[in-house]
């Protein structure tokens, strides 16, 4: 039998719309995540920080449920998204994730990128979904480019047009890793500053990013992950003044 999006198990975190507990992955002998524990509450921006191989993609794919977890348990509103006989599609179709080579389909126009899970997973009639994209396109800086194909943009309306994509759908959590790594750098700037105006709107958030800047402007509190675990964490202060000589090695780097 497969549990429905809507119920409610009992979770000591159930008012945060994303609850980690425990979370243990692994690859072979590589323990990617172990044992970590999160949560991300309505309205808030946690920025994920880490090394490379720290955890922080496997983490955002385990919660977008593209990753086998081996133990522990990722709560969404409080339904427990890991228990086998929850629907993975319908949990996904409540998140909206970003990845940093946008991913966008290239024999799709950008419309049709932003209307294909609108119409396919949600059902929305074909005009509705086509006016929602176009206001989101709109509010990214790409109205009049929606007959455009992913090859027509240069990368950082690529990935503004990946990150409107993942907001049509009015997600409960947005994840987004690290989606400035592969632009040019003259191109980072606009792409981080749409995703200030996103927070700014209120969208609940879960960044992996090395964009310090961005981290100190946007973030209500900044995780560093080390060893697959929550290593240290607090408000942007604690990047100028870290507590954890791992912290202060890495943003020593």
């Amino acid at each position: 039998m497969t549990a429905q999006v809507s119920d409610v198990v009992e979770n000591p975190d159930a008012s945060a719309v994303l609850s980690v507990r425990g979370l243990r992955l692994q690859y072979g002998d590589r323990v990617v995540l172990d044992r970590l524990n999160l949560e991300v509450r309505e309205h808030e921006c946690v920025v994920l920080l880490g090394a490379s191989g720290s955890g922080k993609s496997t983490l955002l794919r385990a919660i977008d449920l593209l990753e086998d977890v081996q133990d522990g348990v990722i709560a969404l509103r409080g339904l427990d998204v890991t228990d086998p006989r929850v629907d993975a599609d319908a949990v996904r179709a409540r998140l909206g994730l970003v990845f940093q080579a946008f991913n966008l389909f290239g024999h799709l126009s950008v419309l049709d990128n932003l209307t294909l899970a609108p119409r396919l997973v949600h059902r929305l009639p074909r005009a509705a979904a086509e006016q929602a994209a176009l206001q989101m396109l709109e509010r990214v800086g790409l109205a009049g480019r929606e007959r455009a194909y992913p090859e027509q943009l240069s990368g950082g309306q690529q990935q503004r047009a990946a990150i409107a994509r993942a907001l049509v759908t009015s997600p409960d959590l947005l994840l987004l890793d690290e989606v400035t790594s592969a632009l040019d750098p003259a191109l980072v700037g606009e792409v981080l500053e749409l995703l200030a105006d996103v927070r700014a709107a209120g969208t609940t958030m879960l960044v992996a990013t090395h964009e310090l800047g961005f981290a100190r402007r946007v973030a209500d509190r900044v995780c560093f992950l080390h060893e697959g675990r929550v290593w240290e964490q607090g408000p942007p202060e604690i990047i100028d003044a870290p507590t954890t000589p791992e912290l202060a090695a890495f943003l020593g780097r």
